[in-house]
């Protein structure tokens, strides 16, 4: 499935109201999402046909737009229940899911008041966003040379589509150099996150630091790790982090609804251990996804 193109397949989106076949959602060439980059979504994992933490992600949606100076034209309780339905159409156990809202057509320049507002959401299978092999042995990061923006510059607090234009740049970067993603740092040259996840680092004493995220997402999966950390008491220090404190770190990971919780064995030339600490980590956390019990 992985293989065919996101045009291509088959089933339902549900798209501004109800879910039409997959080959006959269309929007124009001249939407103002597309040229302007007014557009907004999440990403939802969904574990044993049941979505995680999806009303917290409907809830970011709706923050996400109004930051943007427009409103969804639904209740947060229709896209929630239309999200269930969609998984329930795609008869997806374990997968993915993606609303999106953007701007039309109406208008075509920089102002946009009188666009309409379109939702879609798309659900399919999907299993691990890294190479599950690479994720066993940790996954090799480049430093990004982009950083992200200044909080006074973008609204950094959003998951709108905009911001993650350099986040592409970054990735293509690392991966010309043979690294599976990149670190990017904050416009003060702080480490802020990769270039989808939030990143943590442990110490030799079995603490965990964490970038503060005020300029960059506070992810969903970072605060569930968080509270699993604190549970097994764990001490976490957020605080702003300098590229060269990684020399005193001996472990790395990212967090992410995609990454999940994904070991990091190298950012540029720190070397990092895949301890027990994260592995235990990573399996309380998918432990909780699907609502089992770990140890």
């Amino acid at each position: 499935m992985e293989s065919i193109p996101y045009d291509k397949r088959s089933g339902r989106i549900w798209f501004d109201g109800v879910p039409i076949n997959w080959s006959e959602v269309k929007i124009h060439v001249l939407t103002h999402g597309l040229h302007y980059a007014s557009c907004v979504f999440e990403g939802e994992r969904v574990y044993d046909g049941e979505i995680f933490k999806l009303e917290e992600h409907t809830e970011r949606l709706f923050y996400s737009a109004s930051r943007l100076g427009f409103k969804i034209p639904y209740t947060p309780e229709l896209l929630n229940k239309a999200c269930k339905e969609i998984i329930a159409i795609q008869k997806v156990k374990n997968g993915y899911v993606r609303p999106i809202a953007w701007r039309g057509s109406e208008m075509m320049a920089i102002s946009a008041q009188q666009t309409k507002i379109h939702v879609a959401i798309a659900a399919w299978e999907w299993g691990s966003y890294f190479d599950p092999n690479l994720k066993l042995k940790g996954i090799r990061l480049d430093i990004s040379k982009w950083k992200r923006p200044a909080p006074d510059t973008i609204p950094w607090d959003t998951k709108a589509s905009g911001l993650y234009m350099i986040c592409t740049l970054a990735k293509h970067e690392a991966e010309k150099k043979g690294f599976t993603d990149s670190l990017m740092l904050d416009y003060q040259g702080n480490i802020a996150e990769s270039t989808g996840s939030n990143v943590f680092f442990k110490n030799k004493s079995g603490e965990l630091h964490t970038p503060i995220p005020d300029s960059f997402l506070n992810g969903i999966t970072r605060r569930c790790v968080i509270d699993i950390a604190k549970s097994k008491g764990i001490k976490i220090i957020e605080r702003k982090i300098m590229p060269e404190e990684m020399t005193n770190f001996v472990g790395c990971f990212l967090t992410g609804t995609a990454a999940e919780v994904t070991p990091v064995s190298q950012i540029d030339k720190y070397k990092f251990t895949v301890c027990n600490l994260i592995k235990d980590l990573s399996k309380n956390y998918q432990a909780l996804v699907r609502k089992k019990t770990a140890a």
